[in-house]
């Protein structure tokens, strides 16, 4: 058993992606797969910022005032081609050189259909783990949040940047792609200043998850709705428990969530 405040699972990339869950004590997440596990909402929320407690959650775990001021909830998040962070700007200056003004990563994921999107060099491979991507290669390499961006923005033409998570929880993988042809095909099509950005490095990562069963039906749980969620655990991928019943929870959802899991 172990009580606190739900936040993303750590990930570890081993020959299966390695879960856990960080509350009081870490909770190894794979050891769980097979078994009746229960989660409890406590009735309680805290902003993941200040730590105060909030009636309801905005951006994954801010409260509002957070959400409207914090630069983790910046629009720039959603939208780096925004960032100002180059610039020396931004809601806090200092926080985004240490995270946005810092060496980013556009990529290409592999699930139902090819997916672009860009994280920070520290976070590769732990964003496409957390996406629920089957496999993912570099594209470019910037050294800002903003080029990485106007990358992603010239790459939308081509790929979807959303990720379809129900497609992803039922295992629905297009087996038809080919990560390094599709990279490189876009030589043809994209100006030369993004071009010259293109990683050398085709590596293709492959991304195995701990699950035993994938749902045919997918039926998305909330603690708004329900206090308590139980079943079998199915398995885990992105940052979704699978339950044997085809019902799944997003963790990073309910970010802030104070929880007792047994």
């Amino acid at each position: 058993m172990a009580v606190g405040n739900l936040r993303k699972m750590s990930v570890h990339l081993g020959e299966e992606v390695e879960y856990t869950l960080n509350l009081s004590s870490d909770v190894g997440m794979n050891e769980l797969v097979g078994q009746e596990i229960q989660l409890e909402w406590l009735g309680k929320i805290n902003c993941t910022n200040c730590g105060k407690v909030t009636k309801n959650s905005f951006g994954q775990g801010f409260c509002y005032t957070c959400f409207t001021t914090a630069p983790e909830s910046a629009e720039c998040i959603l939208r780096p081609e925004l960032c100002r962070a180059h610039l020396g700007e931004g809601r806090d200056p200092a926080w985004e050189e240490r995270n946005h003004n810092q060496p980013h990563v556009v990529y290409l994921a592999a699930s139902s259909a090819i997916k672009v999107g860009i994280t920070r060099e520290t976070q590769v491979p732990t964003r496409w783990i957390d996406q629920g991507a089957s496999s993912a290669i570099r594209l470019a390499e910037t050294p800002n949040r903003y080029q990485a961006g106007i990358v992603e923005v010239a790459l939308k033409e081509f790929f979807t940047d959303k990720t379809h998570w129900q497609k992803m929880l039922k295992n629905d993988i297009d087996e038809s792609i080919d990560l390094v042809e599709a990279k490189w095909e876009l030589e043809e099509h994209l100006p030369g200043d993004i071009i010259d950005l293109f990683s050398e490095n085709d590596d293709i990562i492959e991304l195995n998850y701990p699950v035993l069963l994938y749902p045919e039906k997918v039926k998305s749980l909330s603690f708004d709705k329900t206090s308590t969620v139980r079943g079998k655990l199915a398995g885990i991928k992105g940052q979704y428990l699978i339950f044997d019943t085809g019902e799944v929870i997003n963790i990073r959802k309910h970010t802030g969530y104070h929880v007792e899991i047994k």
